[in-house]
């Protein structure tokens, strides 16, 4: 899982969408996998790397973030909205 969330996070990085793609599907068989783990109970080696997943999961969520970000301003800017307003002076709405 951690080798896929590296890639994932390359992918994004490099704006790679095949291999963002095929990083994701690796991450989802990963978590599929570890979700078979009986009781919960990890070992102490195992849950290390199980935080560092996590860490790097976060990291993850952050490019997404970061991407929709520019990717809603610069809708904004092909609209006309910079900064969520119109000329008419109303508050665009967003979903």
């Amino acid at each position: 899982m951690i080798d896929a969330l590296h890639v994932e996070i390359a992918a994004m990085k490099a704006n790679d969408v095949a291999a963002l793609d095929r990083a994701t599907q690796a991450k989802l068989i990963a978590i599929d996998a570890l979700a078979t783990i009986e009781g919960g109970a990890l070992e102490p080696d195992v849950r290390e790397l199980a935080e560092e997943a996590q860490r790097l999961n976060d990291t993850a969520r952050i490019y997404v973030n970061l991407l929709a970000a520019n990717v809603r301003r610069r809708l904004q800017m092909l609209a006309g909205d910079a900064g969520g307003y119109r000329s008419n002076g109303r508050v665009a709405a967003y979903a």
